[in-house]
């Protein structure tokens, strides 16, 4: 006799056990239809912040001050773009192509990180961008190493070794211009003040207001909360920021001894929500390039296709 096919209750209850059990999830396992949803936006959304994060830094690729700063500049944005292609394999695992969510970024039913909406206005972000908004990666990107969803943490190791470079990178180039000129030195301290608050939101709102966090955690999705990634970047970043010499723009930023960590002050969430929402400095146009890259590609695709289609079928063997 057939045996008869578990109900949604009796997998639900499978599917939970396994995430309690640490058990990491594959796509040939049952997953609850939010949890796919929840797994995808995330990906989704990583993936888009790669690609669209190549344009600040790409920026300044022609105007490098040497061509040693060019070929490390130009490694490092290949990287964003590798890091890109690994998250949308990832998402295709869930079934849905990187077309749809390329389309899905485009009419605005998918975000980015909302740092990538903020100029370069210096040589100097590009430093800045590598140290703070890369450091600030890394201490996300760890954790989700340990993922519950398979294809995402497998993603995620390769690109945390290449993010720290990234951030040595960026370092390297503030602990050089901190120790240049005057006029250097100002260009570095002026690129940390109007990047330090954009870093700190890019781990999300606070955990009392986010409307995913609680769920993500109890699926092992997200392994920590926003707020204590936010506390673990700041108090990495405090002792680096004094190693450099430049200071952090915070008139409330000091170790607390009862916590054992630095205190800071609030963030402005209505900028955060603005920009996330399309009203940043740089919004529309970072969605302009990216539809007009995507276009000016199309040949490209179609042209690989075509190859795929081509040598699909097996090879005509001479009689």
């Amino acid at each position: 006799m057939a045996q008869e096919a578990p109900g949604e209750d009796q997998r639900a209850a499978g599917f939970q056990a396994l995430v309690d059990a640490d058990h990491r999830l594959e796509p040939r396992d049952w997953l609850p239809d939010r949890y796919r949803s929840m797994v995808l936006r995330q990906i989704a959304q990583h993936a888009h912040s790669e690609v669209i994060g190549m344009q600040p830094e790409g920026n300044w690729i022609t105007r490098a001050p040497s061509l040693r700063r060019k070929a490390i500049l130009l490694a490092k944005v290949q990287d964003e773009a590798g890091h890109g292609l690994y998250l949308y394999a990832a998402a295709e695992t869930l079934g849905v192509a990187r077309e749809e969510l390329v389309a899905r970024l485009h009419d605005g039913r998918q975000k980015y990180s909302s740092i990538f909406n903020y100029p370069t206005r210096t040589w100097a972000d590009v430093g800045a961008i590598g140290w703070l908004v890369d450091g600030a990666a890394i201490t996300n990107q760890l954790a989700l190493t340990r993922t519950s969803y398979g294809p995402y943490a497998r993603a995620m190791v390769r690109i945390c070794r290449e993010e720290s470079f990234h951030q040595r990178q960026g370092f390297e180039l503030l602990w050089a211009l901190a120790r240049g000129t005057e006029a250097q030195r100002r260009m570095a301290q002026d690129a940390v003040d109007r990047w330090w608050w954009p870093t700190l939101m890019m781990f999300g709102p606070p955990d009392a207001r986010s409307p995913h966090t609680a769920q993500s955690m109890a699926w092992r999705i997200k392994r920590v909360s926003n707020d204590e990634l936010r506390q673990r970047f700041v108090d990495m970043a405090v002792p680096q920021a004094a190693a450099l010499g430049l200071t952090l723009p915070d008139p409330e930023l000091r170790w607390n001894a009862d916590r054992g960590h630095h205190d800071f002050g609030p963030i402005d969430w209505e900028e955060f929500q603005r920009v996330v929402g399309g009203d940043g400095p740089c919004n529309a146009e970072r969605l302009r390039v990216h539809r007009a890259a995507h276009d000016d590609g199309a040949w490209v695709r179609a042209a690989a296709a075509a190859f795929a289609a081509k040598h699909r079928d097996p090879v005509a063997v001479p009689a």
